[in-house]
């Protein structure tokens, strides 16, 4: 499996139940966690392009998305949990 860092910007008006259903799309995907806002790292079988195709079903065509595979690569942070960089420590 590869980890892909996911990233998206929801163009306004944006609702609560927006929100939902991109954050439902991504916690579908194998194994995920959240450093920040709308940041998520998630492990997954599929391509980038999937995992694109798979949350555009549930974005407008006014918000931004962006999908990295992030696997193998080094990392850094600051703030972010120790519940959430012990998961970066075990699947990046």
């Amino acid at each position: 499996m590869k980890t892909f860092l996911i990233s998206y910007d929801l163009g306004a008006p944006e609702t609560t139940e927006d929100y939902g259903k991109v954050i439902a799309s991504i916690k579908s995907l194998d194994d995920w966690a959240k450093p920040l806002y709308s940041v998520w790292l998630v492990k997954s079988d599929k391509t980038a392009s999937q995992i694109r195709d798979q949350i555009n079903k549930e974005t407008d065509t006014n918000d931004k998305l962006l999908v990295i595979d992030v696997s193998g690569a080094g990392w850094a942070t600051s703030g972010i949990s120790n519940e959430v960089t012990d998961w970066m420590k075990n699947n990046l």
